[in-house]
């Protein structure tokens, strides 16, 4: 008689989850994922990162299968090389949410995702991208961000941390986006009442899977409604404090194989 899966949907973060901080995916991650798809567990990686991003990092999966990206706004199918699902942030809206962040705390530097399969990330003067290896357009002035539809603003402060950026943007924005935190030096401004989850539950409806048959991986605070969304959370031993508050399990870093560690355990 075969055992049931532990888990039949595995939903894992990108950066300072399943990615070593050199973007890389390390040898024993790789094999732990093969090895649950052997045993019939869909792999879903959940990530901030828009769909032109994730790309390269689900051809080294070897991924055809569905991701989550955007922060949730976007559902990428890579086998058909297209976007299933994807909402926009208002622009109108996001220059508003920008005028009352700034009113509060001075000066922020804005990059905007735009939407589609080939959108561009755009950063405007002063705005320092917080994982470099990753290809942004510089624009002349902030007006040139609103170019095309977006997926989200991201944004820096030259002297606020990110906790207290992110507390300051979610106090003033109210309805008029989603704020988030998801790395280091990324506050995030999203369509109102998009997060990781909402883009999660509607891949995971498509591929006929539940909550309750779902583990999650993450690091950041935008992870906690994955968390919330899942049955069981796992966060990594480099997460941020209030991830690992609401975590089932906390596994080892990153960059020693946490991920692989506990998906040995489940799928041995």
């Amino acid at each position: 008689m075969v055992a049931p899966l532990p888990y039949s949907l595995i939903a894992t973060d990108l950066d300072g989850t399943l990615l070593r901080a050199d973007d890389t995916l390390s040898d024993r991650s790789l094999a732990a994922l093969a090895r649950t798809g052997r045993a019939g567990a869909r792999h879903l990686v959940v990530t901030g990162r828009p769909a032109p991003r994730v790309r390269p990092l689900l051809d080294d999966l070897g991924s055809t299968g569905l991701a989550v990206c955007g922060q949730g706004a976007q559902v990428y199918d890579a086998g058909a090389q297209r976007l299933l699902w994807s909402v926009t942030l208002d622009r109108e809206l996001a220059e508003t949410a920008l005028g009352k962040i700034e009113a509060e705390v001075g000066q922020v530097y804005a990059a905007v995702d735009q939407d589609g399969v080939d959108g561009l990330t755009l950063i405007e003067p002063g705005y320092l991208m917080p994982h470099p290896t990753l290809p942004a357009l510089r624009v002349g002035r902030r007006d040139d961000l609103w170019c095309a539809p977006i997926s989200k603003v991201l944004l820096r402060h030259h002297t606020l941390s990110d906790d207290e950026l992110a507390a300051t943007a979610r106090a003033v924005v109210g309805s008029l986006a989603t704020v988030t935190m998801s790395g280091p030096g990324t506050v995030e401004l999203q369509p109102c009442g998009v997060t990781k989850a909402t883009g999660l539950a509607l891949a995971a409806d498509h591929l006929g899977l539940r909550p309750e048959q779902a583990i999650a991986f993450g690091d950041m605070p935008n992870d906690i409604p994955m968390f919330d969304w899942a049955a069981y959370g796992v966060a990594m031993a480099n997460a941020h404090p209030e991830l690992k508050a609401v975590a089932d399990e906390i596994t080892l870093s990153n960059e020693d194989d946490g991920i692989a560690v506990a998906l040995e355990r489940l799928f041995p």
